[in-house]
């Protein structure tokens, strides 16, 4: 019958219908803050369609019986499931808080470098509050300025000058910018007492800073600052000037006190002139505020900060200011790597080598090789500064794939400090001081000049014990002593952070004989004002710089010689530039000279000369003391003799012979669990699998087996190419989930490890 529609037509129609509704569903791919190796699929309802999703916004999903923020990683994904069972997205946040789409790519290619789930690389590259789904509510940042002068001013500061020097000089930095945040000035040393001071008497005032793209002018650089270069450092620079179009890795291997951060601020000024933002990445955060206070005397710009002793809003501005182009430097720990900089023209590292660079925990990336690869992408040069290069960075110099730049010879008039050993088998100590040390410290007081006696353990004493019994205060959930902290009347433990009070006899055999066992920093600095009464000491580690800008204040008195004995840890081992520090003395360096650890001697020869540098940074000649039971010991020999390039390039030798990294490549499978049998079944079940082109170290007890109530084990895969090493990691990963073990047993995954004790 003409115009009828047989069965096979409905078919068709329906067909055809299903297949157009299909084609015009959106769906979009996620990244999930969630320990799992994927992104997920979600579908875009028309009412949350408009405008266009982008990849890197931030939208809210549903996720088992929660809803969390994820990041959009694929705007137009395909559909590969039941859609039935594909869930709609709850929200979009139209906040303009989103990521770039060069940082998404980033952030995806570290994902993959280091096998680890996609959505927590993602979580940890953003500010904690957009992070969560509650609405931000941002107050504008504000900024400090100077008031306009009249002679009432001139008063008031002429006798500030006099009386209030602290306040004056709060002012001097305050009126040289066209803007200081709390934060910058806070990390100079300063307080809000200060501030409301200088407030109150009419010499500056709080306002809103304009949010505007950096740009360049006559009054950004501050040419009285400048130095003049030496040869080398002349050279340098215009290599790294030659190169700003395109990607180049230097290797600055400068003698400490040879003027390289003077190389960064002249390779700084190009990139600036050109309306280009800078990335500088510190080690720790107590080399902030001292390259924060010399950037602030070259660049009058907008200075950001990112690290740690941050709050949460304070970090969210550095975020802000950043993406929005407004913070022409942003200066940073290792997580600094993932700002938003949409204008980056050159990334620093200082002090390369430094093993804070590395995260230990969680997402276990490094923030030099991270840098080098956004370097990369980016199309863009990377300075890599040390006095102890890495050997891996080293290895990349010499076989040149890095540019590699040497600075022999110390800036200005000093001379480098020379090192000498003092054997204690054949010395009188006192509190853990040798005669020659004590002599020494004597002549140094006596001249006006400074010491620094480093201990890297902080705490009054490493243990406590019986002596009667021998009873040793141990903590039970890592068989490892209790450190004593005399000043709290604490033990605490430094693996796992339980703490307990001193017992006020022995829980064994009942003495009262409870005595310290060995000596921390707290401890000497007791000792030392004993033997030197009329000497100010200063100690500087973990435990005293607590506070928010207590170590910018007790490094700023330090300078100021209001101290003239330092005592600290690793804290004060590297960068810091004290001019009238003479004497440096290193007490203990014999644990690191028997370790199972390959890479111990190079950190400890990467330590030992850091600190070494300290003294004689100045015009007055500096002298460094090494005490030790083993003054023979081949390593330490080696570097008071010929120094650390001498020593790196044996030790590379070595490792090339021992088929060890640089010239091979590592990743350490770490498993823990509350049986020791657990975590090592788990991990010899991997080893069953054939790897090609890798072998296997293990499982074997971590050096530190228990911690936290823990047994750890780790196992590690080596191989001679990256390639294979990579290809070997994924096919142990995909055997992971049909482990018998794995539900019973905490893994993790560190490709690159750098410190085995962990």
């Amino acid at each position: 019958m003409a115009g009828s529609i047989t069965a096979g037509k409905i078919a068709s129609t329906i067909t055809h219908h299903i297949n157009s509704l299909k084609v015009s569903e959106h769906y979009i791919q996620v990244a999930i803050p969630v320990p799992m190796r994927q992104l997920f699929t979600y579908q875009v309802p028309e009412a949350l369609s408009s405008p266009a999703i982008k990849v890197g916004e931030r939208v809210v999903v549903p996720f088992g019986h929660r809803k969390v923020i994820g990041i959009v990683i694929d705007e137009q994904a395909q559909c590969n499931f039941d859609v039935s069972r594909v869930k709609n997205i709850a929200g979009r946040l139209n906040d303009n808080f989103n990521l770039s789409t060069p940082l998404v790519n980033f952030l995806q290619l570290c994902a993959h470098y280091y096998h680890h789930p996609i959505g927590d690389v993602f979580q940890q590259a953003l500010p904690i509050l957009l992070r969560k789904i509650d609405n931000i509510t941002l107050s504008p940042p504000m900024v400090w300025l100077a008031e306009s002068r009249d002679e009432k001013a001139n008063d008031i500061l002429a006798k500030l000058a006099n009386k209030a020097a602290k306040q004056y000089a709060l002012y001097q930095i305050i009126q040289s910018h066209h803007g200081i945040s709390w934060v910058e000035l806070r990390m100079l040393g300063y307080n809000k007492a200060q501030l409301n001071a200088l407030q109150s008497k009419g010499l500056i005032i709080e306002q809103e800073q304009i949010a505007s793209q950096y740009s360049w002018h006559k009054d950004t650089l501050n040419k009285a600052d400048k130095l003049r270069l030496s040869s080398e450092q002349a050279i340098i620079v215009s290599a790294i000037n030659n190169a700003l179009t395109e990607f180049s890795c230097h290797l600055i291997d400068g003698v400490t006190g040879s003027g390289k951060t003077e190389v960064y601020l002249q390779a700084m000024e190009t990139v600036l002139a050109n309306n280009k933002q800078v990335l500088v990445i510190v080690p720790e955060i107590g080399l902030t505020p001292q390259t924060l206070s010399r950037f602030e005397q070259r660049f009058n710009v907008p200075i950001a900060l990112h690290h740690s002793g941050l709050n949460d809003k304070e970090r969210l501005a550095t975020w802000l200011s950043a993406q929005q182009g407004s913070a022409a430097i942003v200066i940073g720990t290792r997580s600094a790597i993932f700002t938003p900089l949409h204008r980056l023209g050159l990334i620093i590292i200082d002090e390369e080598h430094d093993s804070s660079l590395k995260q230990q925990d969680s997402f276990r990336y490094h923030g030099r090789d991270m840098a080098i690869l956004r370097a990369r992408q980016l199309d863009i040069p990377i300075v890599l500064g040390s006095a102890t290069p890495s050997f891996e960075s080293l290895q990349n110099a010499l076989s040149g794939k890095y540019r590699y730049h040497q600075l022999l010879n110390r800036a200005g008039k000093s001379n480098k400090a020379k090192i000498a050993l003092i054997d204690m088998n054949h010395q009188q100590v006192e509190y853990g001081l040798s005669g020659t040390l004590k002599y020494e410290i004597k002549q140094t007081l006596a001249r006006g000049e400074q010491v620094l006696l480093f201990l890297n353990r902080r705490g009054y004493a490493p243990a406590i014990n019986c002596q009667e019994c021998h009873w040793l205060a141990e903590c039970q959930r890592c068989d490892k002593p209790y450190t004593l902290h005399q000043k709290q009347q604490l033990l605490i433990c430094h693996h796992c952070g339980s703490q307990k009070r001193i017992p006020p006899q022995c829980p064994s055999c009942g003495s009262v004989r409870i005595a310290p066992l060995g000596q921390g920093t707290e401890q000497l600095e007791s000792r030392l004002g004993e033997l030197f009464p009329d000497a100010s000491i200063v100690r500087i580690d973990r435990d005293s710089t607590r506070k928010k800008g207590e170590l910018a204040k007790l490094l700023q008195e330090v300078i100021d010689k209001k101290h003239q004995l330092l005592v600290g840890t690793q804290m004060l081992a590297k960068g810091h530039h004290f001019p009238d520090v003479t004497l440096v003395a290193v007490l203990d360096v014999d644990g690191a000279l028997f370790s199972f650890d390959f890479r111990a001697s190079e950190q400890m020869a990467q330590l030992l000369i850091q600190v070494a540098g300290r003294a004689g940074r100045a015009s007055k000649p500096g002298k460094v003391l090494v005490q030790s039971n083993y003054v023979n010991h081949p390593l330490l020999q080696d570097l008071v003799h010929n120094g650390y390039h001498h020593f790196a390039h044996q030790a590379l030798t070595e490792r090339k012979q021992a088929l060890l990294p640089p010239f091979t490549f590592q990743a350490l499978l770490r498993a823990d669990a509350n049986y020791p049998s657990y975590p090592e079944k788990f991990l010899r079940a991997l080893t069953q699998q054939l790897l090609a082109g890798c072998e296997f170290a293990g499982p074997v007890p971590a050096a530190m087996e228990k911690k936290a109530g823990k047994f750890r084990y780790h196992l590690i895969i080596q191989a001679k190419s990256r390639k294979d090493l990579h290809r070997a990691i994924l096919q142990l990963l995909s055997q992971i989930p049909n482990n018998e073990w794995q539900g019973k047993v905490r893994w993790s995954l560190d490709i690159d490890p750098i410190d085995l004790n962990w």
